[in-house]
């Protein structure tokens, strides 16, 4: 269980793509680093760049990038949109999986202090790194920029964390911290004035606006006792946002930092910008992500706005995401590619979904092939996706079935139901041949010495128990489908009862043809009691499943006489 943590240094440089490939090649140079995304931009003249790793690579990647955007980048010639007091103006830690926030913490902690001691750099802590809740907030260090720095660094209270306390003129100050996932996201409008768009940020931003007496923008501030200026909140939590004009695109936007999409998702923050749009007489024509975003935002998405059209949600990722890129116009201006945005995409491990990855016909023909696999467990885990792609179209036919409106949600739940089966089946096509692949590799393993001997035989028994374990899910899930397929052919769509007939057949199959697989590589593992467990809940399985599939037909045959 590997510790991951994800980096995603801002650069201020967006236009010359040269420097831009000089400061990620140095990324690159550091081993079991992963380069993910590079998102320049010209008008905010600013590049974003997310790379993932072990902590220890990853502040090396960080120090090397920042060294080098030191070198390549002079502040004082720069201009751009966005805010900015640096070279690397921001350069923020992220758990992935398996760390804590605490140890992400101290991790962007040694990154600064290597920064100020090495570099001689000016660097502020922030989020979870800064243990001064007075100057933990990007925003308020950032106050200023770069221009007013020179003045700012001066005064005791903003003296850096790490560093000398000279401003830099060439290469600028650097925030460090640790924080949890955040989306930049900007929400496209048909007008050029920054002042509407601003009103529009200060009505949703979690922030707000200053309160003021008469005029809303000219009056008077209203104060509190303490001579604090009071605000009037937004109306979404943990959203931060700013109106600005792009002059390469020629229009306004609201430029948003989501910091908690639990609270706030994309979609909730892309309605509210809408609604609060309109309300001001403008419209929103799209919308743009900078950087990256995990898969569930966007599935979160494409689900909310196909229940507000009241239609099933139990359809594939693939049109999941289409229907959320579509929704939010995430392609306006530009094509927007799921392979080169989602986090989890940019991860994966092709190895995992070789088999699935083939056309039908190549499909059959690796299967058909002198390779011993994909076999029979790899077909059976095949045929219970088949079976759960069969239920779920039941369901989404009866979902959108004329006359029966009122239930769309009913078999909505029954199709989501039904996807979840069948991407989990699918998964296991290709588990199945590693599976086998893995027992061939501890075989090979050699076998001379007393020491060597041990560890074949570990390797083997390790593999051996997968080898058990996944064609032992497949029994369990491909089952645990037929209440989908049950339920579709006893209420679906009358006129698809024989594909739920066919999806019980399918779906026994797998059951079946799974547990063959248990228990041929059960009679090579050690662990008797183990055995003894898994081919009796098998039984169990396979003679429920069996029932389950005569209670199917028997409705189906019923219904077709």
């Amino acid at each position: 269980m590997r510790k991951l943590i994800e980096c995603v240094p801002n650069f201020s440089e967006g236009r010359d793509l040269g420097i831009i490939k000089q400061i990620t090649d140095e990324i690159e140079t550091v081993e079991g680093v992963r380069l993910l995304n590079v998102d320049p931009g010209k008008a905010t003249n600013r590049t974003v760049v997310t790379f993932v790793g072990e902590p220890e690579n990853v502040i090396e990647a960080a120090f090397r990038a920042i060294k080098k955007a030191g070198e390549l980048i002079d502040m004082s010639k720069h201009t751009g949109e966005h805010p900015r007091m640096g070279a690397t103006d921001v350069c923020p830690l992220i758990p992935i999986s398996n760390i804590s926030m605490e140890e992400v913490a101290e991790y962007a902690r040694l990154l600064a202090g290597r920064v100020g001691k090495e570099l001689l750099i000016p660097v502020y802590l922030y989020e979870y790194a800064q243990t001064n809740k007075n100057r933990n907030n990007l925003s308020i260090i950032r106050a200023g920029e770069y221009e007013g720095f020179f003045k700012k660094i001066k005064h005791p209270e903003w003296a850096p964390d790490f560093g000398p306390t000279e401003f830099d003129a060439k290469r600028g100050g650097t925030v460090i911290g640790a924080r949890d996932f955040l989306i930049a996201y900007n929400v496209n409008l048909n007008t050029t004035s920054v002042r509407r768009a601003n009103s529009i940020a200060f009505d949703v931003r979690e922030a707000g606006r200053v309160m003021r007496e008469g005029d809303p923008v000219n009056g008077k501030i209203i104060t509190d006792e303490h001579g604090k200026a009071r605000s009037i909140p937004g109306t979404l939590k943990s959203v931060k946002a700013i109106g600005w004009y792009i002059e390469e695109y020629g229009i306004a936007q609201i430029s948003m930092n989501l910091t908690n999409i639990e609270v706030t998702p994309l979609h909730k923050a892309f309605d509210e910008v809408c609604k609060k749009a309109d309300a001001r007489g403008i419209r929103v024509t799209g919308s743009e992500l900078v950087g990256l975003i995990p898969l569930k935002s966007l599935l979160d998405a494409g689900r909310y706005f196909l229940a507000k059209q009241q239609r099933s949600a139990g359809v594939s990722e693939k049109e999941l995401l289409r229907i959320a890129i579509k929704s939010m116009g995430l392609d306006e201006l530009g094509p927007f590619k799921p392979e080169e945005r989602i986090i989890e995409y940019l991860l994966k491990d092709k190895a995992d979904s070789k088999l699935v990855s083939l056309s039908l016909s190549d499909f059959a023909d690796e299967t058909a092939s002198e390779s011993p696999a994909p076999g029979g467990g790899s077909i059976s885990a095949y045929a219970g996706v088949l079976g759960a792609s069969l239920a779920t179209m039941v369901a989404n036919l009866s979902s959108h079935k004329k006359g029966w409106d009122e239930r769309w949600e009913e078999f909505s739940d029954w199709a989501e139901k039904g996807e979840h089966y069948k991407n989990e089946l699918l998964k296991l096509v290709d588990k199945d041949t590693i599976a086998f692949n893995r027992i061939m590799e501890a075989f090979a393993l050699p076998k001379g010495s007393d020491e060597e001997k041990m560890a074949r035989t570990a390797a083997i028994q390790s593999a051996t128990k997968f080898a058990i374990e996944v064609p032992f899910n497949v029994m369990k899930l491909a089952y645990q489908s037929m209440e989908v397929v049950k339920a579709m052919a006893d209420t679906g769509n009358p006129n698809s009862v024989t594909d739920a007939g066919v999806a019980a057949l399918c779906a026994r199959t797998a059951v079946i043809g799974a547990f063959l697989n248990v228990k041929i590589n059960a009679g090579g593992f050690l662990d008797k009691a183990f055995v003894e467990k898994v081919l009796t809940e098998g039984a169990a399985l396979q003679q429920m499943t069996i029932d389950s599939e005569s209670e199917i037909l028997a409705i189906v045959n019923s219904k077709i006489g």
